[in-house]
């Protein structure tokens, strides 16, 4: 008797910022989109809107989205994956950006490679990786950090431990954090670094207000600007 196929892993990138879908959209997307009735997702409400924005004829109460975010155990994540046993295809998506970048979507590819899956990623952008490409900083050698301690004088120490090692290995520290806190950790990086580290802010990246901008700490002290709300992510290269 013949094994059953499996069906194949999509990995499908989400607009970074609203009204853009013409920077990321290929055919390619499109027409896997277009034959997916299975999405593990970080945000529902996101998810089920991008594909409506695509008009591609779907009724979206016939297709099957379910959460794959980062309080997701991952005890349940081959209940998730099941229609992949069972030779149905399925796509991942992000909340915003590349699923899998600083996004809980590797749970369900490490999931598929256990198991002989073949996992197809698409073309698409990343908050991430457009940051460090627009900086000018070190793209050789770069680490990614994910968020900082939320608590003040543990963050404080964080920065100032990234900054030591961007200086002793030459490599680029990058991060993150959640929107509404962005204004305290700017103050907190430009309090706790040297004046002539330089720090990179990249925000509302491919949004209409994108900024990225690389300047020295004693340069950013004279034009503060305002992030908060607004996604951004931060470069720091000594």
């Amino acid at each position: 008797m013949n094994k059953q196929r499996k069906g194949k892993l999509y990995l499908i990138p989400t607009p970074l910022a609203e009204h853009t879908l013409d920077k990321i959209v290929t055919q390619q997307m499109t027409e896997v989109i277009k034959g997916l009735d299975h999405f593990l997702v970080e945000n529902l409400r996101t998810a089920r809107r991008f594909v409506s924005s695509l008009k591609l004829g779907r009724v979206i109460e016939e297709i099957h989205f379910k959460v794959l975010d980062k309080k997701t155990p991952e005890k349940i994540i081959q209940n998730l994956c099941a229609p992949l046993l069972a030779g149905k295809d399925m796509g991942v998506m992000s909340e915003a950006g590349c699923p899998g970048i600083a996004d809980p979507g590797n749970l369900a590819v490490a999931f598929a490679h256990q198991h002989n899956i073949l996992v197809v990623p698409l073309v698409g952008p990343s908050a991430i990786f457009i940051a460090l490409m627009a900086s000018g900083f070190n793209g050789q050698s770069f680490t990614f950090h994910g968020y900082l301690p939320i608590e003040k004088q543990k963050r404080i120490q964080a920065i100032k431990s990234l900054e030591k090692d961007s200086a002793n290995k030459k490599q680029t520290q990058i991060f993150m954090e959640t929107p509404f806190r962005n204004d305290h950790l700017l103050l907190d990086i430009l309090s706790a670094c040297q004046p002539y580290t330089k720090l990179c802010i990249a925000k509302d990246i491919n949004g209409a207000e994108e900024m990225i901008r690389t300047l020295t700490i004693k340069d950013w002290k004279k034009t503060i600007p305002p992030l908060h709300k607004v996604p951004t992510v931060f470069l720091i290269n000594c």
